[in-house]
């Protein structure tokens, strides 16, 4: 004889009823990262895009920048001026060249340092690090008065070490290459830390996986120190493209004044001179739009290869 049980069905638990959240609610939990971030934003509004804004309008006009005279609304006269100055183009080519003298001294030597200081341990790896960095706290107007008197050309270090009697700072062929290795001296110290800082975050494992491979130090250092390195020198080459003029600008301005024969006027020398060399406000702000836009254009591919080659890395 067969018994049959009867089981309850089973309760259906209902979901609980979704209140609502109020509205001031949801933005008071949403608002602190922001209110972290509101003075930063604000100093960068006030010193950054509102001069920018200006300049944009200013490059607009015409203007001796004396308060009693009104500004006049030309339209791009002033961008067709720049472009038909043939001290422009001139100076863009001088700041090619600048830049490429700086990058042995904010890529390759930086490097090569930074790869053999790797093996200094201790307070000596200290003291090495504040004697390289030493030149970038120097001011530069200070720095260019002692190495206006190394390259006097009347007993001048640099001339006596050399037995030479050049005028470095007074001669179209070696004045820009004294700008470059002055201002390559100058940010030496600051290219090298940056690239110790990179140095020390790679992980010792790699090397140490690579060496029971049986990999030589040269191999390591080829196939992944350097590549693991390369986010680090791509923000290097960067500061350089953008920043080379501006670093150079002080050691222009005191050593050379932009010569011989506008031999060291590069691109922000230049825009300085438009403004208040020539009293030109107009002009100096469409120089100044024009290199913004150029420069930013680069900063822009360069961060996306930056961002590509952190992303192969990890």
């Amino acid at each position: 004889m067969t018994a049959f049980v009867e089981v309850a069905a089973p309760v259906r638990e209902t979901a609980p009823a979704v209140v609502p959240v109020p509205l001031a609610r949801r933005i008071a939990r949403a608002a602190p990262p922001y209110l972290f971030l509101a003075p930063g934003l604000a100093l960068l509004v006030v010193w950054v895009y509102r001069p920018l804004a200006g300049t944009a309008q200013l490059s607009f006009f015409s203007w001796n920048l004396l308060p009693t005279s009104p500004a006049e609304f030309v339209g791009f006269a002033n961008y067709e001026r720049l472009f038909a100055l043939p001290d422009f183009p001139a100076a863009l080519g001088r700041t090619a060249v600048l830049i490429l003298g700086l990058l042995p001294f904010t890529l390759v030597v930086p490097t090569l340092v930074g790869l053999v200081a790797r093996r200094i341990r201790g307070r000596a790896s200290t003291l090495y690090q504040a004697l390289v960095f030493a030149p970038m706290l120097v001011a530069p107007v200070a720095g260019a008065a002692v190495w206006q008197w190394m390259l006097d050309p009347l007993g001048g270090l640099v001339n006596r070490l050399l037995g030479t009697s050049t005028n470095w700072l007074q001669e179209p062929g070696t004045a820009q290459l004294a700008i470059i290795v002055v201002t390559g001296w100058h940010v030496l110290g600051f290219a090298t830390l940056v690239v110790a800082a990179g140095l020390a975050g790679i992980d010792s494992e790699y090397s140490a996986a690579a060496s029971l491979d049986g990999a030589t130090r040269w191999q390591t250092t080829r196939w992944i120190t350097l590549p693991l390195l390369s986010p680090t020198l791509s923000f290097l080459l960067l500061m350089t493209l953008l920043l080379a003029a501006q670093w150079s600008f002080p050691l222009v301005n005191t050593l050379t004044d932009g010569g011989p024969s506008d031999a060291t006027t590069n691109v922000y020398y230049l825009l300085w001179d438009y403004a208040f060399g020539s009293f030109d406000a107009g002009l100096g702000a469409a120089a100044g739009m024009i290199f913004f836009l150029g420069f930013g254009a680069i900063a822009l591919l360069l961060v996306r290869l930056t961002e590509r080659l952190s992303f192969h890395d990890s």
